[in-house]
């Protein structure tokens, strides 16, 4: 497969919506891949699971990759991306936010769509231990954001920790896309499915720090909005909602990128609105902006052939090598 072919879905696929859940309905139907996994020892006395999704050589390019809202190294793009890792010869990490590997986490804190401090210990370690690697981070929807705000906030030193990332899907203005999911079938398709497991954690860490937010209030939200007011904004230290989704939004960031990035988030994409995508003027030169007009929210589903649902991560390493000047060996590009 080229790194550098459009995205052509196939006809069945003909809009964002099919685009994002058909390869969420396929990976419902999939065993669970058990992944090496190694526990990290958080700063401030926690702990987060790190997946490895690929082997490569002592001395090949490791991506880390961040994932999305209630998503974890089990979801459909952790898994291609696997894939076309090892096809590469390249290594491949999943850090789970807290709470998102099977096993609540110790503190009360868990994860948000702005947490570029947890992006930022995480990436720290990884180039602590691989001192003499090619690091890439990618980062889909939620990390995707987390991850364009680190750049943005660590501007020209991002490139002593890293050196090349990817986002796909980011929604980088949190309450545009907060409001937008909360809205018509948005609401009733992807937003109950979040608040159904996002609840269920949240009973839980109740039963492990009762009296930690409104467990009323909590059981009664019908939106992201209602939740993360009540939930995610006070246990993370925002004021409110709007404290949080304007603190959070990785939008403004964009200029103060250093790091060789690519931004890839398809037109269609059903989460976000015209607010969540930015004007190129916004971003830095060294932002590689992509906005096919087809893709759905970290979907790219599709196309002919074995390789047929290797498209989004094959875009992704074939531009870190580009960026970066490393050649890919042929059976991953075809």
């Amino acid at each position: 497969m080229d790194p550098l072919e459009p995205y052509r879905p196939p006809f069945w696929l003909f809009n964002g919506h099919l685009q994002t859940l058909w390869p969420v309905w396929k990976t419902l139907r999939l065993a669970p891949i058990a992944w090496p996994r190694e526990r990290w020892d958080t700063p401030d006395g926690d702990f987060i699971d790190v997946d490895c999704i690929s082997v490569g050589e002592s001395d090949a390019p490791l991506v880390v990759l961040f994932h999305g809202l209630e998503g974890n190294s089990q979801s459909h793009y952790a898994r291609i991306m696997a894939k076309v890792l090892q096809q590469t010869g390249w290594s491949g990490f999943v850090p789970h936010f807290r709470g998102c590997s099977g096993e609540l986490n110790r503190l009360p804190r868990a994860y948000h769509s702005g947490d570029s401090t947890e992006i930022d210990w995480i990436l720290r370690r990884f180039r602590t231990r691989y001192p003499d690697r090619t690091i890439c981070a990618a980062g889909v929807s939620l990390g995707g954001n987390a991850l364009m705000k680190w750049l943005g906030e660590q501007g020209a030193s991002a490139s002593t920790v890293i050196n090349a990332a990817a986002a796909v899907s980011p929604p980088m203005n949190v309450a545009a896309c907060g409001a937008w999911l909360d809205q018509g079938a948005n609401r009733r398709v992807y937003t109950q499915h979040f608040l159904r497991t996002m609840k269920a954690q949240s009973e839980a860490r109740l039963q492990q720090f009762p009296g930690l937010f409104n467990a009323v209030r909590m059981r009664a939200a019908t939106t992201l909005r209602e939740f993360d007011d009540t939930v995610t904004a006070p246990l993370h230290g925002f004021a409110g909602v709007d404290d949080y989704w304007r603190r959070a939004s990785a939008l403004p960031l964009l200029s103060g990128v250093r790091l060789p990035t690519l931004l890839l988030m398809p037109r269609n994409d059903p989460f976000l609105t015209e607010a969540c995508y930015p004007a190129p003027i916004q971003c830095s030169s060294a932002i590689t902006l992509e906005m096919p007009t087809s893709g759905g929210h970290v979907g790219f589903t599709g196309g002919r052939g074995a390789q047929r649902d290797l498209w989004l991560p094959t875009r992704i390493i074939g531009f870190f090598a580009q960026s970066l000047g490393l050649s890919l060996p042929a059976r991953a590009s075809h």
